[in-house]
């Protein structure tokens, strides 16, 4: 399962059955559940946890020290759940004791080729980031996000959850729940309708949120008024809870 010219550190702990592909590093306090294959070229260094049934692609970079330059040594991690999938030349950093320490991966992701989430980045599950998507630090995104190629988002940025960013997108400020965007920098859209439906959101739902998209950004009123719109409309749409939640802890602003 290990090909020979693999280097295993003997402080990493590895299910029998992880497959490790040629000339691939395995450092110091790394642990990969059961049925995660690694391919050949890959780097993977601790203190990283990948879960199961994962596949990792060659030439990543998992559990690297973060790009900051107020990183000092600290023993910050890398966590990563299972089902995901890790495609080539990929990069994700460890955390920084300046956030909670950990960057984070989710379960059954679809990660593309030449994807970077830098230190303390939080990904959800279910998500898909097309090729060369970089996230900068501290940012959080939502499950079944979909992020399309050369994606690029400032630090600190939130995602929500059921998104989609259109290709070369740039994002500066937090990306509603169910908002479609793109552009330099990215504007709303409308909602991701089509994606909604094929997760199952049933039709009155979807009617529900695309009425909180129009009270948020057709409406003409004040943040603050959508805001308490929206939440006015919760008995009608429950689905539109996330959203709220969402507006009501957003720091950077939401895109309008």
């Amino acid at each position: 399962m290990i090909h020979p010219t693999a280097i295993i550190h003997p402080g990493a702990k590895l299910a029998p059955d992880v497959e490790v592909g040629a000339y691939t590093i395995i450092g110091d306090n790394v642990e990969i559940g059961a049925g995660t294959w690694i391919g050949p070229h890959a780097v993977i260094l601790g203190p990283t946890r990948i879960g199961t049934n994962n596949r990792v692609y060659q030439f990543v970079s998992l559990g690297e020290v973060p790009q900051d330059k107020k990183y000092g040594g600290e023993a910050t991690r890398l966590e990563i759940g299972n089902g995901n999938t890790i495609r080539e030349f990929c990069t994700f950093n460890r955390g920084t004791v300046q956030d909670v320490g950990i960057t984070r991966v989710g379960d059954d992701n679809w990660i593309m080729a030449y994807v970077h989430f830098a230190h303390d980045c939080q990904i959800g599950s279910h998500t898909i980031f097309a090729n060369n998507v970089h996230l900068a630090g501290h940012i959080h995104v939502g499950d079944y996000a979909v992020l399309g190629g050369f994606v690029g988002i400032h630090q600190f940025c939130h995602i929500g959850a059921h998104s989609m960013l259109g290709a070369g997108s740039i994002v500066r400020q937090d990306v509603p729940p169910y908002v479609t965007a793109s552009g330099n920098t990215a504007k709303p859209h409308g909602i991701n309708s089509e994606g909604l439906k094929r997760r199952g959101f049933k039709v009155d739902a979807i009617a529900g949120i695309k009425r909180a998209y129009k009270t948020l950004y057709k409406s003409g009123i004040t943040m603050e008024e959508a805001k308490q719109a929206i939440a006015a409309q919760l008995p009608q749409c429950p689905e539109l809870r996330v959203l709220v939640e969402f507006l009501e802890q957003s720091q950077r602003g939401v895109i309008r």
